[in-house]
């Protein structure tokens, strides 16, 4: 009975048909594969801020972190702190006296509780809310921010969850506020040098790139304060890398994710813990509480991205094994490579098949920011100048009323491989899907 003819309907009309209808569900598949949403909103991507000649901040945690970022802003020379916000007195007290030391009236201060930041963020007087706190509070913050005008600002890494990533997304297209992580390794010496000769093709075609944060932090997650107090416990329940960013990001650029490709793949596995343990029972009493966790996250977690374009990027995470500070930086390509720590090139028309020194290209490929700032920079900038110089620079795009360096969707793109990562571990290595924020956008590089 099943291969009985139907009156007027042909095998032709039948695969017709049948093509139509898959082309339909592939279609309706590209929204209903988990992590791909529709856009309710227009695209963030082009967005220019209004132009100010003064750009006025409230700043949420000033702790260590925070304090330092403050600085940086403050000493852009085109910043008025506003308010600040911190549950510690003695954090806000800092901040009043920084705003003071640059002849600024005391900023008004915010901390009587953990939800006090959002009466900060309902002022109207503010440009841009700049977040410095715990992972945890990063996203209801920024959130807060841009639903009550604001532009956002956050520290590293911007969200935990896929769901966190959507959401600050889907807010600032919904409010037409920016929400910017602020990465300040994307403002490196070497990075933007590398990154303007990738832009020049001095590498060629680009295949591959590697990226981590190596560093022993096993006596800061066990202090008995500033991240001591919240760091260590992503430890204890999550496995796969869980500050994938600082590495991450100068290589995004490299390759233009977002803005000609994408990463589209990821695959994960972690070693087994050891080391944070080990550390623990030599370092922590007996009877201490610490001595009762039990750390989950594997000392080394490396993650492989693919993307769209077929390129790939290794990724590591290591904050308790005992060994010198690296985040790879590396970028290769079909005319040669470039590795840091330390910072060597090789191009295959030096032809001797040895490293050489990058500051042999520093005369041609140094900074414009850095050869007109790097001076001060130095002298009164975090992390080797960095930090000011990501400062200098989102000061000066909102003042000049251009488009930020780095939007949401970096932002999410950056942070996603922490949700990733662990969702691969869970599942043995198995590959995730990895979300389009920019829903189809990433694929032509902005003017």
């Amino acid at each position: 009975m099943y291969d009985r003819a139907v009156p007027g309907f042909s095998r032709r009309d039948f695969i017709g048909g049948f093509t139509a209808l898959s082309a339909s569900l592939t279609g309706m598949m590209a929204f209903a594969t988990p992590g791909v949403k529709p856009r309710k909103h227009p695209s963030m991507r082009k967005v220019r801020f209004q132009a100010m000649d003064r750009v006025r901040v409230g700043i949420i945690g000033v702790g260590g972190r925070g304090t330092g970022v403050l600085s940086d802003f403050l000493n852009t020379g085109h910043v008025d702190l506003i308010a600040a916000c911190d549950i510690n007195p003695a954090a806000t007290a800092r901040a009043t006296r920084l705003a003071k030391s640059k002849g600024q009236k005391e900023p008004a201060l915010y901390g009587k509780n953990e939800k006090d930041f959002e009466n900060l963020c309902k002022r109207d007087d503010l440009d841009l809310v700049i977040i410095a706190t715990p992972w945890d509070w990063h996203v209801p913050m920024a959130v807060s921010a841009m639903k009550n005008g604001h532009h956002a600002a956050v520290e590293v890494p911007a969200a935990n969850t896929l769901a966190e990533c959507w959401k600050l997304v889907e807010t600032s297209e919904e409010t037409r506020r920016h929400c910017m992580i602020l990465e300040n390794c994307c403002y490196g010496y070497t990075e933007m040098m590398v990154k303007l000769m990738c832009d020049a093709g001095e590498f060629g075609e680009i295949v591959h790139g590697e990226a981590a944060y190596i560093h022993d932090l096993r006596a800061i997650l066990l202090e008995d304060a500033s991240e001591g107090l919240w760091r260590r416990f992503p430890h204890i329940k999550e496995n796969g890398n869980l500050y994938p960013t600082h590495g991450l990001g100068p290589v995004a650029q490299y390759m233009n994710v977002n803005r000609g490709d994408r990463f589209e793949t990821l695959v994960s596995l972690s070693s087994r813990e050891a080391s944070l343990t080990e550390y623990r029972d030599r370092t922590q009493a007996a009877d201490n509480a610490k001595r009762k966790e039990k750390y989950q996250c594997g000392d080394m977690n490396t993650s492989i991205l693919r993307t769209a374009k077929g390129r790939t990027v290794m990724l590591q995470h290591d904050v308790v094994t005992p060994r010198p500070y690296t985040r790879h930086n590396m970028i290769s390509g079909t005319k040669g490579t470039f590795a840091d720590y330390p910072a060597r090139i090789y191009l295959d028309r030096m032809g001797d098949d040895s490293w050489h020194d990058l500051k042999e290209f520093t005369d041609k490929y140094e900074h414009p920011y850095w050869r007109k700032n790097g001076e001060l920079a130095r002298k009164s900038g975090g992390h080797g100048g960095m930090d000011f110089i990501m400062a200098y620079r989102l000061v000066e795009t909102m003042r000049q009323g251009d488009v930020p360096d780095i939007d949401v969707y970096d932002t999410a793109a950056w942070s996603a491989p922490k949700a990733l990562s662990e969702a691969s571990v869970k599942r043995g290595g198995a590959p995730q899907a990895f979300p389009d924020f920019t829903r189809g956008d990433w694929d032509v590089k902005p003017k």
